[in-house]
């Protein structure tokens, strides 16, 4: 009778995981948003657009890049 209850047991464990399993929604991949890159004027490095410094149209890496461009 303890076989019995056990073999009971155990199917139904495998039966709740096989539904479980069964619904859950499917996993999606987010995409993985982009950011622009420029080159610097002075020295052509390439950074995203949000971290140079912009002057007159041009992108510059740092500050002391943008001064020696408009210096020339």
């Amino acid at each position: 009778m303890s076989r019995l209850l056990f073999l009971l047991a155990v199917v139904a464990l495998v039966y709740w995981l096989l539904k479980r399993y069964r619904n859950q929604p499917p996993k999606v991949d987010t995409p993985v948003s982009s950011e622009d890159m420029v080159s610097c004027a002075q020295c052509g490095v390439h950074q995203p657009k949000s971290e140079s410094v912009a002057s007159a149209n041009q992108y510059f890496c740092c500050d002391e890049h943008r001064r020696q461009y408009e210096s020339k």
